[in-house]
């Protein structure tokens, strides 16, 4: 004990607390019979964290280890896109390659994370991945023909922006039929590392863009919904119109004089 006596209790809680997750153990070891009140909580909060990191780090391991099932050791492209359902702004699908090392600890279904995570975690993304490709489909364009044949063509061309030829292409969702290779599962973006780490580049590249769309058309707060009906969104609509950015085919039910198709 007098080992661990010779820090202070200030110095031992932070050095708890600021430990990366291999050293924790080992520290929990060392001072989980000291019998100063605020070390004891110290430990106690890091074997919790210990836990919950540990479990985290298994999530993500399964991520990476289905992928593997599913597409086996060679390249493989995961795909996802982001604002199907947005009545402004383009269609956006990545299409990413992850390898299986090093990992990308925290990916996960985009929906499922913080901005400012999703911008860690892209950057992380972009510097470790085999292949990154991105594709948009324009509000005119999916106006034209439609949602379903916009997002085989996003995914088309976010597969081909790749530049690679893939072993396999794991893709969110339902059959699309846009690779021969192609294999899809529900919920894949919370269950396959490289549809994760697609659906938060597609989500980080198409929030950019929406917030640049924001400083030309401020009116309808398009950096707070990213294109989505919010209310204040489809208030706007219904004072100011549709602008050159809207889905005009997915806004007649917000205008007093309806589009005619």
């Amino acid at each position: 004990m007098a080992a661990a006596h010779a820090a202070t209790a200030r110095e031992v809680t932070a050095r708890l607390s600021d430990a990366p997750l291999e050293e924790l153990p080992a520290l929990i070891e060392r001072y989980q019979d000291d019998p100063r009140k605020q070390v004891r909580h110290a430990v106690e909060v890091a074997g919790h964290r210990l836990s919950r990191e540990k479990a985290e780090r298994e999530r993500v391991e399964g991520m990476y280890q289905l992928q593997l099932d599913l597409g086996g050791p060679g390249m493989v492209l995961g795909v996802d896109e982001v604002g199907r359902g947005a009545i402004a702004g383009p269609l956006t699908v990545c299409a990413v390659a992850l390898p299986q090392e090093p990992k990308v600890w925290g990916i996960n279904d985009s929906k499922q994370l913080t901005p400012a995570r999703r911008e860690v975690l892209a950057a992380r993304i972009l510097d470790v991945a085999q292949a990154v490709g991105i594709y948009h489909v324009e509000p005119a364009s999916i106006d034209a023909v439609g949602m379903a044949t916009a997002l085989r063509m996003a995914m088309a061309g976010a597969i081909e922006d790749a530049d690679v030829d893939p072993d396999a292409v794991l893709i969110d969702g339902n059959p699309v039929q846009v690779h021969p290779k192609e294999h899809t599962l529900v919920k894949g973006d919370s269950r396959v590392a490289s549809i994760a780490a697609a659906s938060i580049v597609a989500k980080v590249t198409r929030d950019h863009i929406m917030v640049g769309y924001d400083a030309l058309y401020p009116e309808y707060h398009l950096a707070q919904c990213k294109g989505y009906g919010s209310a204040d969104h489809i208030a706007a609509i219904k004072a100011h119109g549709l602008s050159p950015i809207h889905r005009v085919s997915f806004c007649g039910n917000f205008l007093e004089t309806p589009p005619l198709f």
